[in-house]
């Protein structure tokens, strides 16, 4: 894991969040780039330009928070880009070749029944990159135990193990994996290929409706400290899909990090 990417806000949380994120970063000698995107919306008949003024403000905003923690010797880059959120972001990790994006769970625009707030949601929900959601407040640690939560294991795609595989082997950490068995199951789904085989220690099988359910009843007895999931169309949060917010009365892991995975297919 070389390059990561954290999009910066306004909350309460912010500087503990980019905290976490040095922290991160620093164990795997990764480079940091923190960026802040912005949109300008002008009125018709409107002649003063504010581009380079919201630009000159972002960059400083940037620069003020990342003096405000301790970078530890990180190499940590700030930027500020103007654009759509989602697209912006796209564009930006493919350009930086990024790796991995860690995201805040929330601003201080949402209540605090949220778990995701609508930029996080986006992110989450309408992009392939990925992520790491990491609990408001949450100081660094080592990550020891990790449960990946998965309906079918058929995957497709080159590299989509990647992020959990760098995890998993800096930490030497131990990978359980809970098998969801939904009405839609075959045979297949439950068969690992050699990459997934080879990073996991146990094996869970469930009869649920869906992954999201699975997870509920059976996250709290495996005690991981890192939950890992993939991105679906009709997947994880599936009931959630609909709405960017999420909240935390659907989804109770408000207290260990979620590393969401691309698509396996």
């Amino acid at each position: 894991m070389k390059t990561i990417l954290v999009p910066v806000g306004s909350s309460n949380n912010a500087k503990s969040h980019l905290q976490y994120a040095v922290d991160f970063a620093k164990a795997f000698g990764a480079k940091l780039y923190v960026v802040q995107i912005y949109n300008v919306y002008t009125k018709a008949g409107t002649m003063i330009k504010v581009d380079h003024i919201i630009e000159r403000e972002s960059k400083k905003f940037l620069d003020n928070h990342v003096a405000s923690i301790d970078t530890k010797g990180v190499d940590l880059i700030t930027k500020t880009f103007k654009g759509k959120l989602v697209d912006t972001i796209e564009k930006v990790s493919h350009a930086l070749d990024v790796d991995l994006i860690i995201l805040e769970p929330r601003t201080n625009s949402v209540k605090d029944d949220v778990y995701l707030g609508k930029t996080s949601g986006k992110i989450i929900k309408r992009t392939q990159i990925p992520a790491l959601i990491v609990p408001e407040g949450s100081t660094y640690r080592p990550i020891v135990k990790i449960l990946i939560a998965l309906k079918s294991a058929i995957i497709k795609r080159e590299g989509v193990l990647r992020p959990l595989t760098a995890i998993k082997d800096h930490f030497k950490a131990v990978v359980n994996i809970l098998l969801v068995k939904t009405k839609q199951y075959i045979e297949e789904d439950f068969e690992l290929n050699d990459e997934l085989q080879s990073i996991i220690t146990n094996t869970t099988i469930a009869e649920c409706p869906t992954t999201f359910h699975a997870v509920l009843e059976h996250y709290k007895n495996h005690s991981p400290d890192l939950l890992c999931v993939v991105r679906r169309k009709r997947g994880f949060f599936s009931k959630l899909w609909e709405e960017d917010v999420i909240l935390k009365k659907d989804f109770h892991s408000s207290t260990i990090p979620v590393l969401v995975l691309s698509g396996l297919k």
